[in-house]
């Protein structure tokens, strides 16, 4: 039987927003934490329409999830990021990046170009190693 546990971050409002569409944002299996995509929504869900400010939420969103399971970037051991324009988007994500998640080593990164996120344009997931208390 596998130990799995839900997480969610502390902000009340992102709660209905998983489970109005049926995910946890983030398991805890053992020492291993598995973040579901974050996007750059608003509290109320909708896309921020300015694209350098959704990477930036996307990534706040992110630092929520992994708080809330006591993980900070440094932890992430793996990074898995969704763009609908890869390569006229990469430079101002690369921007964000470097300014809120610049551990070294670097985590690993794959990067896929997608056709569609449900009106967002970036997207990022990750998985984590749980620091021991």
């Amino acid at each position: 039987m596998s130990n799995r546990e839900a997480i969610l971050p502390k902000a009340a409002e992102r709660h209905a927003l998983y489970e109005a569409h049926g995910y946890s944002a983030a398991i805890k299996s053992g020492d291993l934490l598995f973040v579901s995509g974050q996007v750059g929504s608003r509290l109320d869900g909708s896309p921020e329409p300015i694209f350098k400010k959704q990477v930036e939420l996307a990534f706040e969103n992110l630092k929520s999830v992994l708080a809330a399971a006591g993980c900070d970037f440094e932890d992430i051991v793996d990074v898995t990021t969704f763009h609908t324009d890869p390569e006229n988007q990469f430079g101002e994500i690369m921007e964000v990046k470097e300014a809120l998640f610049n551990t070294t080593p670097p985590s690993n990164w794959t990067a896929v170009g997608v056709n569609w996120l449900a009106g967002f344009d970036f997207e990022i997931k990750v998985i984590a190693r749980v620091p021991s208390v």
